[in-house]
Parts: C-alpha cells; sequence; structure tokens
C-alpha cells in the first residue's frame, strides 16, 4: 500500500492521476502531419513559464544534466573562462561538467546555505578588463540546501561591471513552482526538467535560449551532436525532431501546462510559498535550524533541515521509509548525514503537507529526537488554517 503515500523529495515529483493519463498513449508517428499541432502548442506555452517572449525552447531527451551539456557545448570553446560560484551539491556539479569539457572554470568559493554571491561576482567581473570570462553560471534553487539565490541581483552585478559574459541559470528545480523570470533578468541560457515543477516523469531537458546565447553558437567549438541546438531548431521549424522524441512526455508536458494555466502561474507560485512557510513554521516548532542562512534565502520548494547534534539525518531518512512507507530528501554533499530535506512543490496540497509532516514527526520520535510529537504539525495546521480564506480566494 505504501505507493499510494506521496513523495516527499525535491523530484522527482508526485504524478497527478490527470498526466499519467495524458503520458499513457499508444505509440503514435512522431513524423506524422499532425504531430506539429501537438509540439508547437508545448513549445510555445513553455516560454510563459520561463517568462519570455524573445526566448527560443529547446528540449532534449535527458534530464537537467543533459540541458546543461547542451547549454555549454553550443556557446563556449575550449579553454573559455566561465565563473562559478560553488554553494551546494548542484552549483558543484555544473563546476564539474565543465571542467570534463576542457573549460577554465572560475571558481568562488562559498558557503553552503549562502546563495549566489552578486557582489563577488561583480569584483571578479569588473577586474576582467579583458572580458575572458565567456560566461557566468547560476544555480537559481540549489536543491542540496533549500536555498534561492537573486538572479535579479546577479544580472545587476553584471551590468554594473559592464561585462559582456552571458547568464546560465539552472533552474530545474524552481521552473513552474516560483516564479522566473527570463527576459526580466537578462537572462541567456535557463535550465530545467520535466519532473519537478512540471510533475512528469523524468527524461525531458527544456531549455530557453536568449539570441544573444544563440549567436555565440557561430563560434562555439565544444564538439555535440545529440545535443545540437542547430539540428534541434532546424527540425523543429517543421514541427519534428532530429531523432525519436519523447513522446509520451511531449503530451504530458501538453497537459501539465494546460494544468498550470488553468490555477494561475501567480497562484502557483503563492500555492507553493504558502505550503513551504507551512513546513517553515514546523521546523521552527521542531527546534531545528533550516540550512539557509537567512529568510531571503529560503526556497519554496524544499527545505533542508538540520538534524540535531549527535544524529544522523541518513537514519532517519531510511527509517521513514522503512516504517512508513515514505520518501524524504537525504542530505547531499556537504549536508550527508547531517541534514535532511522535506520537498514541497509540484503536485501537492495543504493535507498531502500535513501528511509528511507527522510522518517525520513519527519517525523523529522513535529515533528519540528532542522533538515533541505533534508540534510541527500544529503549526502548519494553525498557519494554513489562518490562511486557508486567502488560498482558497485566490484560486476560485
Amino acid at each position: 500500500m505504501s505507493d499510494q503515500n506521496p513523495v516527499f523529495i525535491p523530484g522527482p515529483t508526485n504524478i497527478p492521476e490527470r498526466l499519467l493519463s495524458a503520458m499513457h498513449v499508444q505509440t503514435r508517428d512522431h513524423r506524422a502531419p499532425d504531430f506539429v499541432s501537438t509540439f508547437a502548442p508545448v513549445l510555445e506555452g513553455t516560454k510563459k513559464v520561463f517568462g519570455s517572449t524573445n526566448g527560443k525552447i529547446i528540449t532534449f531527451p535527458a534530464s537537467g544534466t543533459g540541458g546543461w551539456e547542451a547549454s555549454v557545448t553550443n556557446t563556449l570553446s575550449p579553454g573559455d573562462t566561465v565563473l562559478v560560484a560553488r554553494y551546494g551539491m548542484f552549483s558543484h556539479r555544473w563546476i564539474d561538467l565543465c571542467q570534463r569539457h576542457g573549460l577554465d572554470v572560475q571558481i568562488i568559493e562559498c558557503a553552503w546555505g549562502s546563495g549566489a554571491p552578486a557582489e563577488k561576482f561583480e569584483a571578479v567581473l569588473s577586474a576582467d578588463k579583458d572580458h575572458k570570462i565567456k560566461a557566468v553560471l547560476v544555480t537559481h534553487n540549489e536543491t542540496a540546501t533549500g536555498v534561492r539565490s537573486d538572479i535579479a541581483g546577479v544580472r545587476k552585478a553584471m551590468d554594473a561591471a559592464s561585462h559582456p559574459a552571458m547568464l546560465f541559470v539552472d533552474c530545474v528545480s524552481s521552473l513552474a513552482s516560483m516564479e522566473f523570470r527570463f527576459d526580466g533578468w537578462g537572462v541567456d541560457i535557463a535550465v530545467s526538467g520535466s519532473q519537478k515543477g512540471f510533475m512528469l516523469a523524468t527524461g525531458m531537458a527544456i531549455l530557453c535560449v536568449s539570441p544573444k546565447a544563440l549567436d555565440a553558437m557561430a563560434t562555439a567549438t565544444l564538439p555535440r551532436t545529440f545535443f545540437d541546438f542547430r539540428d534541434m531548431m532546424a527540425a523543429n521549424a517543421s514541427g519534428g525532431f532530429p531523432y525519436t522524441p519523447p513522446l509520451q512526455l511531449i503530451y504530458g508536458m501538453g497537459e501539465s501546462l494546460k494544468m498550470l494555466f488553468e490555477e494561475g502561474l501567480e497562484n502557483v507560485y503563492a500555492r507553493h510559498f504558502r505550503l513551504a512557510e507551512g513546513v517553515r513554521r514546523a521546523v521552527q516548532a521542531w527546534g531545528l535550524k533550516l540550512v539557509a542562512q537567512s529568510p531571503e534565502l529560503y526556497s519554496d520548494t524544499v527545505s533542508a533541515i538540520y538534524v540535531p547534534e549527535g544524529f544522523d539525518s541518513n537514519a532517519l531518512t531510511e527509517h521513514a521509509f522503512d516504517a512508513y512507507g515514505v520518501s524524504f530528501g537525504i542530505g547531499l554533499g556537504e549536508m550527508n548525514g547531517k541534514a535532511f530535506r522535506i520537498g514541497h512543490l509540484g503536485s501537492l496540497t495543504d493535507v498531502m503537507v500535513l501528511s509528511g509532516l507527522a510522518t517525520i514527526e513519527m519517525a523523529m520520535a522513535d529515533l528519540d529526537y528532542p522533538v515533541q510529537l505533534g508540534s510541527g504539525v500544529t503549526a502548519a495546521q494553525e498557519y494554513f488554517r489562518s490562511t486557508h480564506a486567502t488560498a482558497a480566494k485566490a484560486a476560485a
């Protein structure tokens, strides 16, 4: 029966029945004339979620990591310099990816729990008088630490330095859950995936690419075949794919966009904030501490929570799964054994979140954590009750 329980990991997320049904389709011919009527609206609708009118949507059968490889290989050349801050597991992984592609990676080391250091970016870019730095890479929502960075602030810093570098943003665990303003923030490539805010199965890397980034392809010499922007755009122009597409995910994506637009993107973002705030109230009631260092950094899609000294967060998440059949996020990288994560994004409601809080409370009580059983649930209930009328009115 445990397969009926929702997951509370920061992705892949729970898949609504409506989307399961949309993906449950028989094999169809992706070269048939009617495929364009299915695929073209998906590309156009996705633009709205990115907050763009000028960007080009490009998808690949891959996870977000494939999207990052595509962004790098299509716009950069071996030996090019990129600027990255390391403040979590996923910013670390993008650094590793760039190094493996022979790029000169200039790294700003930051404490885990902090966000993208706009002031340090500005200082480094101002000192780069020869404009050797070709791109600044930023993780919008660091899934390992529950930190949301200020992308607008990073763009402001780049502009203050009068630097022409491109801005690449990982928004895998934020897009379709928290506001993203591709055009407004001056982003050149944003990378996301199907398995988080879009509430689908893993398997589609989703990118929004600016005209400036498309122009960079003219001089980029890193090798690419499967992830070639030109091949994909040329095929998409006639409603097709350069190879076999993830057809079920495309059908699912069309339905996911309908769900998001029916709810209204502003309501989607408000719902995520509300659910996240309920979790944060619970954490406070437990007497525990978030990894994110300050409120302006708090993510609305995932909360990373330190366990008390002397406890192992991995033992907690394992016990929650073994005893109650519910998955929570483990601690990654520097957070391994020190923190667990509660994912609160995608297809979730107040009631579902309360079930997750009750479950992790039971697991903590079983392992003799200094937590009062029911304290976090009560705090979240009080918050949800006090905001229910406003949320219901917005959704009406």
